[in-house]
Parts: C-alpha cells; structure tokens; sequence
C-alpha cells in the first residue's frame, strides 16, 4: 500500500478497532481493575504479536533511539490507564469526547515538534470536526471531575504517541507494537497487588479479545503513520464518534439524538473533505518516508 491514500485508509481501520476496543474495555473495567484489565489484555496481544514477530524477524533493538522509544512506550501507559480508569466513572460518551480532543493536540504537535507544514485548510479541517463534536455530544456537568481531567491527560498521552510514532516512521511497525504491548503490560503486572479480582473465563477470554483487538489498532495506526503526516490523519479521528454510536445501540439500546446525529455529519463531512482535497491534488508520500513493507 503506497501513498496518503493507503495511510487514511489503514488510519479509518484503526479507529474503528479503537471504538470495539473502548466499548470492550468499557464494559470489563467495572468488576475488575485497571491493572488487571491491562496486565491480562497482553495476552491476547501476544497471542497475535508473537507469531508475527516469529514471521518477520524484525530487529527489536532499540538502543540506539532507546528515549523516543521511551517517551512513546510511556505515553501509551498513560493513554491506557486513564481510559480505562475515566470509563470506570463517566459515561463512554463523555470520555470519547474528552478523547476527541486529540486531534486537535496532534496537529499542534505535527507543526510545533515535528515541523509538518500545516496549512489553514487542515487546522480548519481539524477545527470543525471538534466543533461537530460539541454539537454532537455536549460534555456533562462532570467535565472538571479528577475522571475528566485523567480523560484530558490520557487524550494528550494518545497525541502525544501519536506525534513520536511520526518521528519514529523508519522504524519497523512491528517493532513499535511489541514494545508498546511489552510496556502496557508490565505495567499493568507491576500494579497488580494493588488489586486482583479472579476473572471468569468468559471474561478472561474477552481481556484477551481486548488484546488482540487493540493490538491491531495500534499496527494499523503506525503503519498509517509512516504513509502520511500525522496533521492529515487528525480529523479522521472523528469517525470513532460514528462508530460509538453504532456499538451503544447495538449493546446498551443507546439511541442517538438529533444532536448526535447533526454533529456527526458535520464530523465525516470534515475528514471526507480532507480525502477529497487529497484526491485532487493527488499527493503521494513526498516528505522522505520510507514505505512500510
């Protein structure tokens, strides 16, 4: 797969897996920890990483750029932990729109810390697809609670992953995932004498779930990432709005209001500008990025 085009495409994927991954972790981290949630989720993650790092062989050493490594590996701890935790307390509307922020800290990000040229038209993008999710999911009266404001940071570790991962594009995409799963997991080890509650095996099996399918996301992501600049992918970040939606009816009867309904047009009409810019100017990867294999 070769161009913006691809990156867009991968990028949509993932935050579909995103949205199956926040309803999954939403309805597990009631009975059972935050930790525990993170510590068993690895296994199914392993159970799709292994076999793929076996497959390819990538070089899983990162001496040499061990402090960006670092950064992201720590980002995604923060990320995680303070879904996970703000799910526990606000409604998974809430917390998405907390998250539906990033997007907007990314394309800072992308022009600030990664010098990516962001035009008036992508910060225009980005800045109409949140105003869509103003309209779309209006914040409780709980927006400054300590939940809100674990939402707020987790949402600015996800960008902040998001901008090093763009740093970090030459890098093999399986190498990043590994270590990332690798980091989330000991972490969530390490704080498991905080609290264990003995999974049943439904449950268990649905951690694992939870493993693999955010373990996917995540490859998507990095491969999207390594095809186009992370100012372009911000505002499809919106579609997980779309997609939250769709699984709240389908799991918990949740029907969408008229505002939810007018913001979302309003957040698919800005990323399907976006792609139609693109198309017409037919941009391919131009910024010296290696394709990934």
């Amino acid at each position: 797969m070769r161009g913006h085009g691809a990156g867009i495409a991968l990028y949509s994927l993932g935050v579909l897996l995103f949205a199956v991954n926040d309803a999954l972790g939403k309805w597990l981290v009631g009975p059972y920890g935050v930790p525990e949630v993170l510590a068993l989720r690895s296994i199914g993650a392993a159970a799709v990483l292994v076999p793929l790092v076996l497959w390819r062989r990538p070089d899983l050493d990162i001496r040499d750029q061990w402090r960006p490594h670092a950064l992201r590996i720590a980002c995604a701890v923060v990320d995680s932990f303070a879904f996970y935790f703000a799910s526990r307390a606000l409604p998974l509307a809430d917390v998405m729109c907390f998250y539906l922020a990033a997007p907007l800290i990314i394309t800072a990000l992308s022009a600030l810390a990664l010098g990516e040229p962001v035009g008036r038209f992508r910060w225009s993008a980005v800045g109409v697809g949140f105003l869509g999710v103003v309209v779309a999911l209006r914040p409780s009266g709980a927006s400054f609670s300590a939940p809100a404001l674990v939402a707020i940071l987790g949402a600015t570790a996800f960008a902040g992953s998001i901008a090093v991962t763009r740093r970090l594009r030459r890098t093999d995409w399986l190498t990043l995932t590994a270590w990332q799963y690798l980091g989330t997991g000991l972490f969530g080890a390490a704080m498991l004498p905080t609290g264990w509650v003995a999974p049943s095996a439904a449950d268990f099996g649905l951690m694992a779930l939870v493993g693999a399918v955010s373990m996917s996301c995540f490859v998507c992501i990095t491969r999207a990432l390594a095809l186009a600049p992370a100012s372009l992918l911000a505002p499809f970040q919106y579609a997980s709005i779309v997609w939250a939606a769709l699984m709240g009816y389908a799991v918990w009867g949740d029907v969408p209001g008229p505002s939810v309904v007018l913001g979302a047009a309003v957040i698919v009409a800005s990323g399907l500008v976006v792609l139609a810019r693109e198309r017409m100017r037919g941009l391919r990867v131009a910024d010296g990025v290696a394709p990934v294999p």
